[in-house]
């Protein structure tokens, strides 16, 4: 088996799962939607305050709602010795790694569109640089799964792993936020220009965690 139809594998399998738990659907896209409600309630949409800091609070959002997901794509292996079964299998782990990785930048890329429309329609945002936009969701998803994974899988074999996830994820992807929350905001007011070099440092990101986690985590994947 190579390693595309590997990626493959793993990726539709935890997709598969995912489809029929429906867990996206009932718990995770109806928590990002109270938090986006609770940002509402909380701020005066009178005063015009919501559409000026509806991109962090978008991606605020976004990240809350993906440590549900990252958390679940490896509580999920927990059961039945499920993990165990993978490692046995002879799978290569940076195989394993892109394919769980993939996996989570579907599910959300699908949060982030039912996100980003409810916050257009509840915020009052006006929408302009469509392209950047897209371009920065792009990179910072790529960036969230790519992380996410490598500490998931870290994460994975502690006790605690529920508590600790955020602890070790969230300071890491403090630039994945300052990054994402900058590009929406100058594609939004109209000067896309300014937002690539935001874009960029999203790529790098990405593409960093994206080598790192390759090579780190067949040995943590071993480990756990």
């Amino acid at each position: 088996m190579n390693a595309f139809s590997e990626i493959k594998l793993i990726a539709g399998k935890d997709l598969r799962i995912e489809m029929r738990s429906r867990i996206l659907l009932s718990q995770v896209l109806p928590f990002g939607a109270i938090v986006v409600l609770l940002f509402a309630f909380a701020l005066d949409p009178d005063r015009g305050i919501l559409a000026r800091v509806a991109p962090g609070l978008f991606w605020i959002t976004v990240l809350l709602a993906a440590l549900l997901a990252i958390g679940r794509a490896f509580s999920i292996e927990q059961q039945h010795g499920a993990r165990d079964g993978l490692r046995l299998a002879g799978l290569d782990g940076s195989s394993v790694f892109i394919g769980k990785a993939i996996a989570i930048a579907v599910q959300l890329a699908i949060l982030e569109a039912v996100l980003g429309l409810t916050v257009v329609v509840l915020y009052g945002v006006e929408v302009h640089g469509v392209v950047v936009l897209v371009a920065t969701a792009a990179a910072a998803t790529m960036g969230l799964a790519a992380a996410g994974t490598l500490y998931g899988v870290l994460a994975a074999g502690l006790r605690a792993r529920e508590t600790l996830l955020p602890l070790l994820l969230l300071p890491v992807l403090a630039p994945v936020m300052l990054g994402a929350t900058r590009a929406f905001e100058d594609g939004l007011e109209g000067v896309p220009g300014d937002a690539w070099p935001w874009v960029a440092l999203l790529t790098v990101f990405a593409l960093l965690y994206t080598g790192v986690g390759m090579l780190a985590f067949g040995p943590l994947w071993e480990d756990t």
